[in-house]
């Protein structure tokens, strides 16, 4: 088998893995027809270390470098992912830990979390023989920050353009609502201590409120992901834009860090350049990094993104935003525990549409006990999910009777 590498850029196998866009990407197969990933093996110290993974059988992969923080990412066909439990969460040698998990459809990732920088020493995969699995094999050796940047500024990669976004139904006038469950693919946002992860819990409520939204009929309902798939924060933006939407939901759930005490209870969160408090900048710097974490280069965003951060200043979205906000404050009150301060604002990235009236909900603290268990409760889902609707339903009725268009132009 041949190894081709350009720069830090290696390529497993016979060619460089295609992944395809979501908007061009062929029907999923069964899960069981995608490769399976069983076990990751790590061996070596703080100078060279070894990764082996074994695959039910032999897949190309495409490897590159990223910086700031150091990390390698492996770029894979579609992959189900049958590691043990907390495979990932710690690692040895140059390897700090790692994460993994669907991109795109036909196309998975896994994002490596380096204790210094490293380059790719060997990469290769072996044939499966003697009963023994499809082995991928990643050898990495410790070099100095100079050489790290050097060789990324080798690769010359280039980010595949966001996925083309269908254009909304131009005959039907109902307000398009975009809901964004945050997180996804190696991306699992924050875990209880039981294990529950935050991008499972946003998904299946999101899924939820959507159904509601369809049924009343009075709305058309896109999702940013409706699978456990990762998606870029400005493509999240993107996808809200292109569609010309009226309101931005994204859903997340929040935790406090060990030691930093208890919180519960739902916030709701508005775009702002200065944050209302500690905790809020906290969480939008955690929120921030979603793309970080799952080893998105954000050097390459799209160009749209320098017409956002221009655009902030537009003081009508803003003030659409904060009045949804409020009033979703006040109907979620009768379904769930709000936080003591549940309206906060923050410099989150995914609410930077600047024609767009956004908010971030945070349902809950995952690291709260009765929150949690309101976060897993089908009743509680459906009583939230309603209250949102009903705020919804007030917002809309508000702006149209005062001659605001439903048909996200401000």
């Amino acid at each position: 088998m041949s190894i081709r590498a350009a720069g830090s850029v290696v390529l497993v196998g016979i060619a460089l893995l295609g992944i395809p866009r979501p908007g061009n990407a062929a029907p999923a197969s069964p899960d069981g027809d995608f490769p399976v990933a069983s076990e990751v093996r790590l061996g070596g110290d703080e100078m060279t270390t070894r990764m082996i993974i074994d695959f039910s059988k032999k897949v190309d992969a495409r490897i590159f470098t990223l910086a700031n923080p150091y990390r390698i990412v492996i770029d894979l066909p579609q992959i189900a992912f049958r590691f043990p439990a907390a495979t990932g969460e710690s690692g040895r040698g140059l390897i700090k830990a790692f994460r993994f998990g669907l991109m795109m459809t036909g196309g998975s990732r896994m994002v490596i979390d380096l204790t210094r920088p490293a380059r790719v020493d060997k990469s290769y995969m072996l044939d499966p023989a003697n009963d023994q699995p499809a082995r991928f094999v990643l050898d990495l050796a410790a070099i100095d920050r100079e050489s790290f940047i050097r060789n990324i500024a080798l690769e010359n990669r280039v980010r595949e353009p966001a996925a083309a976004v269908k254009p909304p139904v131009k005959s039907d006038q109902r307000p398009i609502i975009v809901l964004d469950p945050g997180h996804g693919g190696p991306d699992n946002g924050t875990k209880a201590a039981s294990g529950e992860m935050e991008k499972d819990i946003v998904l299946e409520f999101a899924q939820v409120l959507r159904g509601k939204l369809e049924k009343g009929g009075k709305y058309q309902v896109v999702m940013t992901r409706s699978d456990d798939t990762f998606v870029p924060l400005v493509d999240r933006v993107s996808l809200a834009r292109a569609q010309q939407a009226s309101l931005f939901i994204s859903i997340h759930a929040d935790a406090l860090p060990k030691g930093e005490g208890d919180a519960q209870g739902a916030s709701v969160y508005t775009l702002s350049d200065t944050a209302s408090d500690a905790e809020a900048a906290r969480l939008a710097e955690a929120e921030n990094r979603a793309d970080v974490i799952a080893g998105v280069d954000l050097t390459a965003e799209a160009n749209d993104v320098a017409d956002i951060l221009i655009d902030l200043a537009q003081r009508e979205t803003k003030t659409f935003s904060v009045q949804f906000a409020r009033g979703l404050i006040e109907t979620m009150r009768t379904a769930t525990r709000m936080h003591k301060n549940a309206l906060k604002s923050a410099g989150f990235r995914v609410l930077k549409a600047p024609d767009i009236p956004s908010v971030l909900v945070e349902l809950g603290y995952v690291s709260n006990k009765q929150d949690l268990k309101s976060l897993l409760a089908v009743d509680w889902r459906e009583h939230t999910a309603d209250s949102i609707v009903q705020a919804i339903d007030r917002f809309f009725t508000t702006r149209l009777a005062g001659g605001g268009r439903g048909n996200g132009q401000n």
